[in-house]
C-alpha cells in the first residue's frame, strides 16, 4: 500500500479515506450546492458510491497519482470534507483538487490550510517542483483562499469544463517548491523536510 501519514496543521488535519466516510463523502457529491463550483456535475447515489470506491482504492495504486483525503478537525477524526492532489504524468507537477467542506464544519475559514499541508507533502515526500490549482472564474470567494495557500495568479483558461449545461472559465494559480518553502510555517517545513515520521505500509 502507498498510504500517506496524517498531515496535521494548526486548525485541521488530513487523513486517508476510510470505509465509514461513505455517507458524508456521497452527501457532498450528490448535493446541489456543494457541487456547484466543482469541475463535475452533481452525481446520483450510484455514481457517488463508485467515486468513493475509487477514492478508497487510491493507496493501492503504483505509482500513486491521486490523493483524495478527508479533512478533519484537530482531536476528532470525523470526516468534514475533502482535499485532493492529482500528480500529473509528465514533469514534476501536480494539481490541488476538490476542496469541499460540509456545511457547519468547524474548520470552515481554514480551507487554505488543507492545501498547504498537501503542498508540503508534495514538495517534500513526493519530490514535486510545481503545484497549481484553479477555480471557476465566477467563484469570487476563492482568490483569498488561493493567496492564503501561497499560490500566485497565472492565467484564465477559457471554457475549460462544462457543468450544469454551461462552459466555465477557470482562473489558475501556482507556486514552485523553492518559492513556496520561503513562506512555509515551521509545521509545514517539518512535513516538507521529512522531520515527521512517515508510516510506510
Amino acid at each position: 500500500m502507498n498510504r500517506i501519514p496524517d498531515l496535521h496543521g494548526d486548525h485541521l488535519y488530513l487523513r486517508e479515506l476510510r470505509a465509514d466516510d461513505h455517507e458524508p463523502f456521497t452527501r457532498i457529491l450528490t448535493h446541489r450546492v456543494l457541487t456547484r463550483y466543482l469541475g463535475i456535475d452533481r452525481m446520483d447515489a450510484g455514481q457517488a458510491h463508485d467515486a468513493f470506491a475509487l477514492g478508497l482504492a487510491q493507496p493501492y495504486a503504483h505509482p500513486r497519482r491521486k490523493y483524495t483525503l478527508a479533512v478533519c478537525a484537530p482531536g476528532d477524526d470525523a470526516f468534514l470534507g475533502t482535499m485532493g492532489l492529482l500528480v500529473e504524468d509528465y514533469g514534476s507537477n501536480a494539481m490541488l483538487t476538490s476542496l469541499v467542506l460540509l456545511p457547519g464544519a468547524p474548520v470552515r475559514g481554514h480551507g487554505h490550510e488543507a492545501g498547504r499541508l498537501l503542498m508540503a507533502y508534495g514538495f517534500g515526500h513526493l519530490g514535486l517542483h510545481r503545484i497549481w490549482a484553479g477555480h471557476r472564474s465566477d467563484h469570487h470567494l476563492m482568490p483569498p483562499v488561493m493567496h492564503a495557500a501561497g499560490l500566485r495568479p497565472e492565467a484564465t483558461l477559457r471554457q475549460l469544463f462544462r457543468t450544469q449545461g454551461c462552459w466555465h472559465d477557470v482562473t489558475t494559480y501556482a507556486t514552485v517548491a523553492p518559492e513556496w518553502k520561503l513562506q512555509a510555517t515551521a509545521r509545514e517545513l517539518a512535513i516538507l523536510d521529512g522531520a515527521d515520521q512517515f508510516d510506510r505500509v
